[in-house]
């Protein structure tokens, strides 16, 4: 029996799944303050024992956008999980796993994407088409005003945007619906989060020698 271990971290509302035989078998969730850090590891071990093995035959893991740090905790507990049963991780962008998209209705996904930026997403049937990408003030009010169905994945200050988080068995939905090219696509990238712009590297201070 095919065993899938899913991952969602990627808001603060993070959850668990396993699929077994091509059905979740068990879910676990929790909240916590977006790091999730150790939080995650007890969900995690109570589907092991669970279970009653460390086989997995594939890791899935939300790729965000979200928090940073939730997200990369959450793909680097997959990537141990999966080195451990020898099996790959694949990401799989996390606003795929929500309400809206999974009803492969046409939305947008927007988010704050702090210091007066945002980012937009535009999703169609239960595919990304664009983005996300990053955008102005004035920009994420223009794509408000022309969208009919739009959702975000955190409250958006000041803004009166419907809130939907993604969760694990979202993403085993995300996967069971991709195609085959998709499924490849998305299983030949390495598992990283989905950055909103590069992240910032701090160049090394050059040694002086005297």
């Amino acid at each position: 029996m095919p065993a899938i271990l899913i991952f969602e971290t990627s808001t603060d509302t993070a959850s668990l799944a396993l699929a077994v035989d091509g059905q979740i078998l068990i879910e676990k969730s929790f909240t916590s303050d977006r790091r999730h850090n150790a939080l995650l590891f007890g969900p995690l071990a109570e589907i092991v024992e669970e279970y009653g093995s460390r086989h997995f035959d594939a890791v899935l893991v939300g790729s965000g956008p979200g928090s940073y740090s939730g997200t990369r905790v959450g793909i680097a507990a997959a990537q141990g999980a999966a080195l451990i049963s020898g099996c790959k991780t694949i990401s799989i962008p996390s606003l795929l796993a929500t309400k809206s998209a999974l009803s492969e209705k046409s939305c947008i996904a927007v988010g704050d994407a702090r210091r007066g930026s945002y980012w937009i997403a535009q999703i169609k049937n239960g595919s990304l088409i664009d983005g996300p990408s990053l955008t102005d003030a004035a920009g994420f009010t223009a794509a408000l005003q022309t969208s009919e169905n739009c959702f975000s994945m955190e409250q958006i200050r000041n803004h009166d945007i419907p809130v939907e988080h993604p969760i694990a068995r979202g993403i085993w939905q995300v996967w069971q619906n991709a195609s085959l090219q998709t499924r490849e696509e998305w299983a030949a990238k390495p598992p990283q989060p989905i950055y909103l712009a590069p992240p910032h590297i701090t160049p090394s201070k050059k040694k002086v020698f005297r």
